[in-house]
């Protein structure tokens, strides 16, 4: 029975300005890809049986750089949708709305094809995700099941997976380039390690073994 992996992707520019990024296709940052690269001894030594992407460039090309050689584009695992908050930050947002918490207000309606989601709206994404790979979760002869996505839908559906609503999202914060692993203990889900990261290095290749706790004094918080 394997675990199951999430993978945060690398650093986009709008991971340094803090811009809430869902929809926008942004490529990863050089460091980004350094950060991608970093996270692939962590997965060469297990047994992956299935690996899935959100379908946005900077969640595949993490993929490609963290060497899952086989992976399936999710349109589930694409950012909770920001609607008219893309592009811009929660510092912004609150010169207006003072007290708005994604967590508990999701977002103002956007334009076309992105109305923007409900904390609830991103928890249904999630769970769909979760019965899809339920099967190999709990199959004993299964690997593990990598998920390659971003910080806050890979947040609520970790919330799901624990039983827990989607605004409990909100406790589990995720760095870009990181890993996380839930397991199983007793039959229940639980987290056995939780946004570890690897020191980055100017060589892609040559990254070290994930570590829990390690912190880039460098990195900020950021909404993608």
């Amino acid at each position: 029975m394997g675990d199951l992996l999430l993978v945060r992707h690398g650093q986009t520019e709008w991971t340094l300005s803090r811009q809430h990024t869902s929809f926008t296709d942004l490529p990863l940052t050089v460091r980004g890809e350094q950060e991608a690269a970093a996270v692939a001894p962590s997965l060469a030594g297990r047994d992956i049986a299935m690996a899935l992407t959100s379908p946005l460039r900077r969640a595949v090309r993490t993929a490609e750089l963290a060497g899952l050689t086989s992976t399936t584009a999710d349109p589930d695992l694409r950012e909770w949708d920001y609607g008219s908050y893309e592009g811009i930050t929660t510092a912004q947002i609150h010169r207006t709305r003072p007290d708005w918490n994604l967590w508990t207000d999701g977002v103002a309606p956007g334009p076309g094809d992105h109305p923007g989601e409900s904390p609830e709206d991103v928890g249904i994404r999630a769970r769909r995700v979760l019965d899809r790979i339920g099967p190999l979760l709990s199959d004993p002869a299964a690997g593990d099941v990598v998920l390659v996505a971003h910080g806050h839908i890979l947040r609520v559906l970790t919330a799901a997976r624990l039983g827990l609503p989607p605004a409990a999202g909100a406790l589990f914060a995720l760095d870009t380039g990181t890993v996380s692993r839930l397991s199983l203990e007793h039959g229940r889900p639980v987290i056995k390690a939780w946004n570890m990261t690897a020191p980055v290095t100017h060589q892609p290749g040559a990254a070290a073994p994930l570590t829990s706790g390690y912190r880039r004094p460098e990195r900020q918080p950021a909404h993608c």
